[in-house]
């Protein structure tokens, strides 16, 4: 059968002799089984349709003298592809229903959204129109002119932020969301995120606890759009948390990521809505009758912008009544800090001369473009001429136009890793970069990550995060054994 569903072709058995049998048995206790059932004649053809096989279909006789022939294999090949035939249908007939379904469901998400967007826009725009009416007249007093105007000033802002999330969706659904990418200090973010929304919590008593575990959190991003997420968080677990309740900010690092989670005391997310709380166009109560406006898109934006930041989003709830708690990944870049902010810190201390890298090549090898940036912007401060790849075949398409004079890569990435790299760069003769310097700067800081580094061929492995004026230590140390030792040995110096 194997044969037959690899090739597609029909095959014939028209004796089948003891050798045969102890040519398809497993072993003994499996040749034993197949000698019980006295097999003497067996055809096996494909189930074929559109020019695909879907399977097999085998014809055996036990025992009597009965053998099977070729007009025997020819019905039984018109009633495999009648067969066939039949099964394609069924599955054609079931993609077709599941796409009807999924279409009717997308309609009617839309539907409900417009719906949603008219009582959005007409809500607030009826409060606007009534008041503007009501300012003109003569009998208004004091009171409530001023009155009047706080409710026009608070409505336009609803509904400028409505059109502003509307905006987005559209940029979302074209491609065109961008962002202003700058070095961002996330504790910073989170804390005027945590500062706009405390009057909305003081309001119903809710009380903010934040528990910010990182002083620096320094990535490349857009601070604004870092904060609308936040904010977005913040305002949904306000939201839908009772009068007295509890909502932490927790922002700590996981490896060479920071991690944010906003947990609530609130009423929780059914079950059977957590697999599309981050779709757009779905409420978990999309009715008239549901307690809260809004239209929706808050999480749907919020995940779009962190994917552009290459983090992830999730959220977990134990249920109704029981919270929840989104948390945001974002990956750190390589440094823990900017070269204006360490020599900032470093102010009260004399000065070190900056290492002079003017005529250096270097090649930096990351999957996260945020860390490449950041490694290019430090060594580009002393001069140095950096080029940058994504990952091996990039790298190593670098290294046949142009030999580098040190190489920096990260180990995990996807495909292949770091690893791969310097074994392949090693096997390249002297004159084509076989012996270049190399660091391998990880989030793997085990000491067995180091050894391992260091035994598959780079000079040195670096932990991050990594400061940038130790990085600079690092090529500069690397540059003076460019045309040492390391062009015909593999391994370096160890940091």
């Amino acid at each position: 059968m194997a044969n037959v569903l690899r090739t597609g072709r029909s095959e014939l058995y028209p004796e089948i002799g003891d050798d045969l049998i102890e040519a398809g048995a497993r072993d003994e206790e499996h040749l034993h089984l197949l000698r019980e059932l006295r097999l003497r004649s067996a055809m096996v053809v494909p189930l074929k349709a559109r020019g695909k096989v879907l399977g097999a279909m085998t014809f055996a006789y036990a025992d009597g003298n009965r053998h099977y022939v070729e007009a025997d294999l020819e019905f039984a090949e018109m009633l495999a592809q009648r067969c066939a035939v039949a099964i394609d249908n069924a599955r054609l007939y079931a993609a077709e229903t599941r796409a009807r379904k999924s279409a009717d469901l997308a309609n009617q998400a839309k539907d409900e959204f417009l719906a949603a967007v008219s009582h959005e826009l007409r809500t607030p725009l009826t409060a606007i129109m009534g008041w503007v009416k009501l300012l003109s007249s003569p009998a208004l007093d004091d009171a409530r002119k001023s009155r009047a105007l706080e409710t026009i000033d608070r409505n336009t802002v609803a509904m400028a932020e409505l059109i502003d999330d509307l905006l987005d969706m559209s940029r979302i659904v074209s491609g065109r969301l961008r962002i202003d990418r700058q070095t961002v200090n996330l504790t910073t973010v989170l804390q005027s995120a945590i500062d706009s929304i405390r009057p909305a919590a003081d309001a119903k008593s809710i009380r903010i606890a934040p528990l910010l575990g990182m002083d620096a959190a320094v990535l490349t991003g857009d601070p604004v759009r870092l904060q609308q997420v936040v904010w977005n968080l913040l305002s949904n677990a306000v939201k839908f948390t009772p009068r007295g309740g509890r909502v932490e900010v927790v922002l700590q690092r996981v490896d060479s990521a920071a991690e944010i989670r906003v947990t609530d005391s609130g009423r929780g997310i059914k079950p059977a809505f957590l697999p599309y709380i981050f779709d757009p166009f779905r409420q978990e109560d999309p009715t008239s009758t549901r307690a809260r406006g809004g239209l929706g898109l808050g999480l749907a934006i919020a995940r779009r912008l962190v994917e552009l930041h290459g983090g992830q989003i999730a959220v977990r709830s134990e249920g109704e009544g029981r919270g929840s708690t989104f948390t945001v990944t974002l990956p750190l870049g390589a440094m823990s800090a900017t070269v204006e902010e360490t020599m900032a810190a470093d102010g009260a201390r004399p000065a070190a001369k900056p290492h002079d890298l003017r005529g250096i090549r270097v090649l930096v090898v990351d999957d996260h473009s945020d860390a490449r940036e950041l490694i290019r912007a430090v060594l580009e401060t002393c001069g140095a001429e950096v080029e940058t790849a994504a990952d091996v075949d990039e790298a190593m398409a670098a290294f046949t136009e142009r030999v580098p004079n040190v190489l920096i890569s990260d180990i995990g990435m996807p495909g292949q890793d770091g690893y791969d790299l310097i074994q392949k760069i090693r096997k390249l003769p002297p004159n084509r970069g076989g012996g270049v310097p190399a660091a391998a700067l990880s989030a793997y800081a085990r000491t067995e990550d180091r050894r391992r580094a260091l035994n598959a061929g780079y000079s040195m492995h670096l932990a991050k995060p990594i400061e940038p004026g130790e990085l600079i230590d690092v090529v500069a140390s690397l540059t003076r054994f460019a045309t040492g030792s390391l062009e015909s040995t593999p391994g370096g110096p160890e940091n």
